[in-house]
């Protein structure tokens, strides 16, 4: 019998109410920096998009967002 091994990297973010959010990099599919008409809370700097069409804002910056997508590959 062979035993399949599937190891799920999950990447640590931080959301605008300090809470911690994990998000499977794989699904990631963009990011972006908020503009005026998202109405996104304050102190959000990077919105992450994943395969399912929703969105998290995260209050790391995309620079730090994309380093650790990645570092994630």
């Amino acid at each position: 019998m062979i035993a399949e091994v599937f190891v799920l990297h999950l990447l640590q973010f931080t959301g605008p109410d300090q809470q911690h959010i994990q998000i499977n990099p794989v699904e990631v599919v963009s990011t972006r920096e908020p503009r005026g008409k998202d109405h996104v809370a304050t102190g959000v700097h990077c919105l992450i998009f994943t395969v399912d069409g929703k969105f998290t804002a995260v209050i790391e910056d995309c620079k730090t967002v994309s380093d650790l997508l990645e570092q994630a590959k």
